[in-house]
């Protein structure tokens, strides 16, 4: 291949997911399932705000300081997801639309079939950030509230959206369309909101098949036969299948293992990159070093107790 041929690829290739970028922008400002998102998001708002008004007029347990800065935070990240970090996902995502040998068209049965495909990828990137430490570093921000509420889903790390799309790489791979790609995950996370509470007990059958107020309770939990636990999305059936399900047997401890006792927003969102850097800071070779980032979050160099 001639460098000229190479460069008119190239130009090709960049008109194309221009192009894509534009029907991209298009969907997501007159798709009506956007209309659909946004009443979700709204009815999350409102049964927080309902919660926080039940607890205080019956004293309920909470902590008012932490659910200020879980508020705080929510607010921080909606703006960034809607303006600069969360055009990273798109950005990221159209080049590998390029390698699709089929696209699938947007309708009701792929829409069916783009959720449960979102949630089996959301099962797995949840499981991942349990396990490295970088990744944890991300999504530890949610896990360190010892409190259980409806505002602990508007707890989420500011710069999350840098490293989530590269778990929906497989659906854009297979045929799924980028905005139903980010859409359907978006339904997946946005269905979660309702299950962060104490106030709904089990829920009979569907407890076989969906992710429920029991059993998130579970995954928040500091036991441990809690931890690493339900890392479903919408289902819960990934966990039954997989071996990481594990029922409410017991009143829950919320936190993570050794809590953080701060309710600033700045120190809940980047104090385990702090850690991560001080553990770094104590390996003198290079393999220790990327252990330090990359690996199981209880790794330490061989010459620390």
């Amino acid at each position: 291949m001639d460098v000229d041929h190479f460069e008119t690829l190239l130009l090709e290739a960049e008109k194309v997911m221009e192009l894509k970028g534009e029907n991209i922008e298009f969907a997501f400002n007159t798709s009506p399932i956007m209309q659909f998102i946004f009443l979700v998001f709204l009815f999350n708002i409102f049964i927080a705000l309902v919660e926080m008004l039940v607890d205080a007029v019956w004293l309920e347990k909470r902590s008012w300081k932490d659910t200020g800065a879980n508020m705080f935070i929510f607010f921080i990240n909606t703006f960034l997801s809607t303006t600069v970090i969360g055009v990273v996902a798109i950005v990221a995502l159209i080049p590998f639309s390029l390698l699709q040998f089929y696209t699938f068209p947007i309708n009701l049965s792929t829409w069916m079939l783009a959720i449960l495909a979102a949630d089996f990828l959301y099962y797995w990137m949840h499981r991942i950030e349990h396990k490295s430490r970088i990744l944890w570093a991300f999504h530890v921000v949610h896990h360190s509230s010892e409190d259980y509420n409806l505002t602990i889903p508007k707890r989420l790390s500011w710069v999350q959206d840098l490293q989530e799309w590269v778990f929906l790489v497989p659906m854009v791979l297979i045929g799924f369309d980028v905005f139903q790609t980010i859409v359907a995950f978006v339904l997946v996370s946005q269905y979660q909101n309702w299950i962060h509470t104490k106030k709904i007990g089990k829920l009979g059958v569907l407890e076989y098949i969906f992710n429920t107020p029991s059993a998130h309770r579970v995954h928040h939990g500091t036991a441990k036969h809690h931890i690493d636990k339900n890392f479903g999305g919408m289902f819960i059936i990934w966990d039954r299948m997989f071996g990481t399900y594990q029922h409410e047997d017991e009143e829950v401890v919320y936190g993570i293992t050794r809590n953080i006792k701060t309710t600033n927003p700045l120190k809940i969102n980047f104090i385990e990159y702090w850690h991560i850097w001080k553990t770094v800071r104590m390996c003198s070779r290079w393999r220790d070093r990327f252990k330090a980032v990359f690996g199981p979050l209880n790794w330490q160099p061989k010459n620390v107790n």
